[in-house]
């Protein structure tokens, strides 16, 4: 009985999954889910163990793991059943990928005593991909896989756009100092400011917000995180006007939520 199994044991959740998954005794809706189904809770959790850790909330951060955990196993046990991979597939890959990509830590006695070269991980995973793809055309007959082929379409805009441009200024396509990069975000406020139709407008927005990345990264500065922070921020202060108004919110002119939020940026840790 799974009942009976340690809970600290991994086979115990694999046990469980695959119980869930039982097409006579399973979950109905475990039974029912395909791995595009799941993608969303997926995505949805590996953002609350980011939460967590930015709130320093370890006790959540455990749980949050584990339902992470719970993804991977989940999309094993669905591999499994078709015959696709296991759990023990999973964990081969990631073993094998971690010890080729470490060579300075499990490499030879020659390769452990080189200090890594900047750009070395990089390196190594450009290395893998070409070898994926050997055989395969990468587009206009050319073998040679692309080099922003790699950066996953499906990553949150702000995150692939500041992977595009890293890879991109890996050959030198990049700004030589943040000045440039200022003089560029100028010159795309000034163009959505000319724009006129909804298209260009749209387009305009774009291209600023893919500045503001860039200007993100010459800064030292993760786009995804910072704006995180100023969610988080704009959150709380708007949080302390509702719970500072004496009437409804939408019972106040302009001026008075004006003086309401600047009394919730004054506040103490606001």
């Amino acid at each position: 009985m799974i009942n009976d199994q340690n809970p600290r044991e991994l086979t115990t959740l694999l046990a469980i999954m695959k119980a869930l998954r039982d097409p006579v005794d399973g979950c109905p809706w475990d039974v029912k889910q395909t791995f595009k189904s799941i993608t969303p809770y997926t995505i949805e959790e590996a953002y609350e163990v980011v939460d967590a850790i930015e709130r320093d909330d370890m006790d959540e951060l455990c749980d949050e793991l584990g339902d992470l955990l719970l993804q991977v196993v989940f999309h094993a046990q669905m591999a499994d059943e078709q015959d696709l991979f296991g759990f023990d597939d999973v964990v081969q890959a990631i073993c094998t990928k971690m010890i080729r990509r470490h060579p300075h830590v499990f490499g030879s006695a020659e390769e452990r005593a080189e200090t890594p070269k900047k750009g070395f991980w990089e390196d190594i995973k450009a290395g893998e991909k070409t070898g994926e793809k050997a055989g395969q055309k990468a587009g206009k007959g050319d073998d040679k896989p692309l080099l922003l082929d790699s950066v996953p379409a499906t990553l949150p805009a702000l995150s692939r756009a500041n992977k595009l441009q890293s890879k991109a200024a890996r050959v030198g396509f990049d700004w030589p100092d943040v000045d440039g990069v200022y003089a560029k975000l100028d010159e795309e406020i000034g163009e959505l400011k000319r724009a006129k139709t909804d298209d260009q407008i749209g387009e305009e927005l774009g291209d600023l917000m893919f500045t503001v990345v860039n200007l993100s990264r010459h800064l030292g500065h993760d786009p995804e995180q910072v704006l995180r922070m100023a969610n988080s921020k704009f959150q709380v202060r708007f949080n302390h006007m509702e719970k500072s108004a004496k009437v409804s919110l939408d019972e106040m002119d302009m001026n008075e939520l004006e003086q309401l939020w600047q009394a919730a940026k004054a506040a103490p840790a606001l």
